[in-house]
């Protein structure tokens, strides 16, 4: 088990990007912050400076399964256990891909090395870095190991709008008539545990692009939150914690087993597991798939007023990927004592670094394209809001999504929410008719409209600063 210390998650407000003439109109700096070329080279060559003479682990790797649209990837670290995570998550090329290996991405990483923000432009001790004119990213003063990993997928999300290609923060499986399906949603509403199922192969959990061909995973491994993780809720991921060379991230072990405790949280409620997709019994070997048939948004509702399914029109699907809808609970962070709705634009603002209506645009292209169907799931509440309604049970979640993505609700019969709008199914086998309807869950009819509205009310202030942004 390896230990992050101060750090146990990412570090978004030391994260910046080299303002230059690429950069300059097309990166959304509302979202980013900025760094002189000069600063930048400064912290480079520091870096450089402080690992001269040291034991300098080299990883050779590959982002993207698709190799049309790859990167070569040089990681450069004095820690192994980082270097093994890195490993597990990209992909390790073959024999023949190494053969004249260039890379065209580098990732130099000093987790122990403190910036100066005096001297490198940067804010704090900790700084990311990414030029991506050169396509070098520098990371320092953070143990925390996704660093690295979003590193990558922030270089990808900028590059392949220019190829047509939409960057996604989501997953992908495969059911068994080779139909493909996403998963996107933000951390703790299930994106792993729903696409990680016996019946459907994973072609990854987390990073992929979407291409007029079809979708690729840009990894080769999963890096899976570990809290109260067990074999019966999530089979897949526990055994898969076990593969060799799995690396445990601030998972406690106990001192009397020596077995992982995942229900302790003393150190983080962010523990994680990184582990390679061969951990994965069930998946997608190429890790390349055909044209999405279904597209999932998922949010954990803890205002409990959302229904566990929607289906969505094209329109609808847009405004939800670009609203990121989930909700905070009381003790996910110091201060929350009641929920509050987060949001993040594409479900992974921090790693956007174009215009929100550059991955808007691109989604609405590829839907109209494939005809996919949408869906908005909530993993949240029903009942009521956190605190006196109960979580989602995923048994439930499981048979809804297993009924969506198997054309059960192709003719069902729906109704339209008469709050957001958006078409609700009026029966799901296996489902208690009234969880498909949250106010028939609350005791408290007026309560729930007048939750329901609030919840209406903050998705039409974040769109409208959303937009004011974004046209600044």
């Amino acid at each position: 088990m390896q230990k992050t210390g101060e750090f146990t998650g990412r570090s978004p407000k030391d994260k910046f990007i080299v303002e230059d003439a690429l950069t300059k109109n097309s990166v959304w700096w509302d979202n980013t912050g900025k760094m002189s070329k000069d600063s930048f080279n400064i912290l480079l060559n520091d870096m450089l400076a402080e690992m001269d003479g040291e034991k300098i682990f080299h990883q050779q790797l590959q982002a993207g399964a698709d190799l049309e649209k790859s990167y070569n990837v040089d990681v450069f670290s004095p820690s192994a256990w980082h270097s093994l995570f890195i490993q597990n998550l990209l992909i390790v090329p073959t024999a023949d891909r190494l053969n004249g290996f260039e890379g065209n991405i580098s990732i130099v990483h000093l987790p122990e090395y403190k910036a100066d923000p005096a001297r490198h432009g940067c804010k704090t001790e900790t700084c990311i870095a990414l030029d991506l004119s050169r396509n070098i990213v520098l990371v320092c003063g953070s143990e925390y190991a996704g660093e690295i990993k979003k590193s990558v997928f922030s270089l990808f999300n900028f590059h392949a709008p220019a190829s047509d290609i939409l960057p996604m923060h989501c997953s992908a499986n495969v059911g068994k008539q080779g139909d493909s399906a996403l998963f996107f949603g933000l951390s703790g509403t299930g994106k792993t545990t729903l696409s990680s199922t016996p019946d459907r192969a994973l072609v990854g959990d987390d990073e992929h692009g979407w291409s007029k061909e079809g979708i690729f995973n840009l990894e080769g491994g999963c890096y899976a939150k570990a809290i109260n993780l067990t074999f019966e809720a999530e089979p897949e991921i526990f055994e898969a914690a076990k593969f060799p060379g799995a690396v445990m991230e601030n998972v406690v072990i106990n001192a009397e087993t020596g077995e992982p405790d995942y229900e302790d949280s003393s150190l983080t409620e962010n523990t994680r597991i990184a582990y390679p997709l061969s951990a994965i019994p069930n998946k997608i070997e190429s890790g390349v798939a055909s044209t999405p048939k279904n597209v999932v948004l998922l949010t954990a509702d803890a205002f409990g007023v959302l229904p566990p399914i929607a289906r969505l029109t094209r329109e609808q699907a847009i405004y939800y990927f670009l609203s990121g809808y989930t909700a905070k609970v009381a003790g996910t962070e110091r201060g929350v004592v009641e929920p509050q709705a987060t949001f993040s634009t594409c479900f992974g603002a921090p790693f956007m670094a174009r215009f929100p209506s550059d991955y808007g645009d691109l989604l609405d292209k590829r839907l109209q394209e494939s005809g996919a169907q949408c869906w908005l799931i909530n993993t949240g509440w029903t009942g009521g809001a956190y605190g006196v309604g109960e979580r989602m049970p995923l048994a439930k979640t499981r048979r809804i999504l297993e009924a969506a993505l198997a054309g059960e609700l192709d003719n069902a019969e729906y109704r339209t929410d008469d709050v957001f709008g958006f078409e609700v199914p009026m029966e799901i086998s296996g489902v208690d008719s009234a969880m498909l309807d949250p106010e028939k869950t609350w005791p408290d009819k007026a309560a729930y409209k007048k939750q329901a509205e609030e919840l209406l009310g903050l998705f039409e202030e974040n769109f409208k600063n959303l937009a004011k942004n974004e046209n600044k």
